[in-house]
C-alpha cells in the first residue's frame, strides 16, 4: 500500500508522531518534521510523474534549495496528524511546493514552504528539467501554506558571527544521491545553538542550502544572536554551504 492517498493537487499521509522524532519536550523537531515532509514529496513528486525514479534515469534529481517552516502549534509524541503537500509550480528559477501539517480536528501545527532545483548527478549543475515542463504546470489556482516563498537569507551587516565548532560530514549524513541530507544541516544548525536556549519552542525555522557538501568535508559552523533568533552558517573553505535562522 502506497504512503499517500491524493484528493486533487494535495497529497496526505497520516502518521503517529514516533519518539525519535521529539524532543526532550515530546515535541516535534525541526528537524523531524522536514525529515517527514522530505519524504511525502518523493512520494507526491513520484506520483505526479517527476519523482526521483523518473529523474535518476535522466541522471538528475531534486535538490531543495530554501525552505520556511512556521510552526503555530505543537505536535507532540505519539499524536495521529495529517501530513498534507502540493506542487505549486514555477516560481523564478525555482519549483514551489508547500506542507500543512495538521491535528484530528484539522488545527495547523505546521506549515511551510520549499524552493527547489533540477541538478544534474554527473555534473553537479542545475538543469532545467524540459521534458518534464508539462507535468511541472500547475493548471489553476492551489493553496499557500506560506503565501510568500522562502527567501533569500541576508546575514545582519551590524553583527559580527562567532565560531562556534565545526562538523565533519560522515556517513549519517548522507543521503541517495551522495550529499549532505538536507535535514542535517538543521541538525547542525540545532547543535551549536547554546543549550541554555535551543530547547525553547521553536517558532520558525528558515533555511538556504547554498553549496553542496560530501563525505569528508569539514564544515566550519557559526553563528549569532539577534534578539530572539539565531543565525547559524556553515561555511567550506570560506565559501557558505548552508545559512540558518532560528526564531525562538
Amino acid at each position: 500500500m502506497k504512503p499517500v492517498s491524493r484528493d486533487g493537487y494535495k497529497f496526505r499521509t497520516d502518521i503517529c508522531i514516533p519518539c525519535y522524532q521529539t524532543g526532550r519536550d515530546t515535541a516535534l523537531t525541526p528537524a523531524g518534521f522536514m525529515d517527514m515532509a522530505q519524504e511525502i514529496a518523493y512520494w507526491a513528486a513520484e506520483e505526479l510523474g517527476f519523482g526521483y525514479t523518473t529523474l535518476h534515469v535522466h541522471h538528475t534529481a531534486w535538490v531543495l534549495s530554501r525552505m520556511h517552516v512556521r510552526f503555530e502549534n505543537s505536535a507532540l509524541w505519539r499524536n495521529y496528524v495529517h501530513l498534507f503537500t502540493w506542487h505549486k509550480g514555477a516560481g523564478g528559477l525555482f519549483y514551489l511546493r508547500d506542507f500543512d501539517m495538521q491535528g484530528e480536528n484539522g488545527e495547523h501545527l505546521v506549515r511551510a514552504t520549499s524552493s527547489w532545483v533540477v541538478m544534474n548527478e554527473e555534473t553537479r549543475r542545475l538543469v532545467r528539467p524540459e521534458e518534464m515542463e508539462h507535468l511541472l504546470q500547475v493548471d489553476g489556482p492551489v493553496d499557500d501554506a506560506i503565501a510568500e516563498p522562502a527567501p533569500k537569507l541576508q546575514l545582519p551587516k551590524d553583527l559580527e558571527m562567532e565560531a562556534a565548532g565545526e562538523h565533519t560530514v560522515s556517513y549519517s549524513d548522507i543521503d541517495i544521491i551522495g550529499h549532505t541530507n538536507n535535514v542535517r544541516y538543521i541538525v547542525w544548525a540545532m547543535d551549536h545553538i547554546p543549550q541554555d536556549e535551543v530547547f525553547a519552542p521553536v517558532k520558525d525555522v528558515f533555511v538556504n542550502f547554498n553549496k553542496e557538501t560530501t563525505l569528508g568535508q569539514t564544515i566550519q559552523i557559526f553563528r549569532l544572536k539577534d534578539g530572539n533568533s539565531w543565525w547559524v552558517e556553515g561555511r567550506s573553505e570560506g565559501k557558505s554551504c548552508f545559512t540558518a535562522k532560528i526564531d525562538f
